[in-house]
């Protein structure tokens, strides 16, 4: 994983295989993690959390609101 630290449920990140940011809902057995859109309902699973850049942690993004 990649920038400032490793990302964990509720992180906002960048996706760098979808080449998309979402933010992180769940992580499976410490191996897959799962992402939405920072805005929508879909689902995707990342097998490379190494690809994962964290763009804001979850005490960053409820300081935003």
């Amino acid at each position: 994983m990649s920038g400032r630290g490793n990302p964990w449920v509720g992180d906002l990140v960048h996706d760098e295989e979808a080449d998309r940011r979402g933010i992180v809902t769940d992580v499976r057995g410490g191996t897959v993690w799962v992402l939405r859109p920072e805005y929508g309902v879909e689902r995707w699973k990342s097998e490379h959390p190494e690809r994962l850049t964290l763009l804001a942690s979850r005490e960053e993004m409820r300081d935003r609101l």
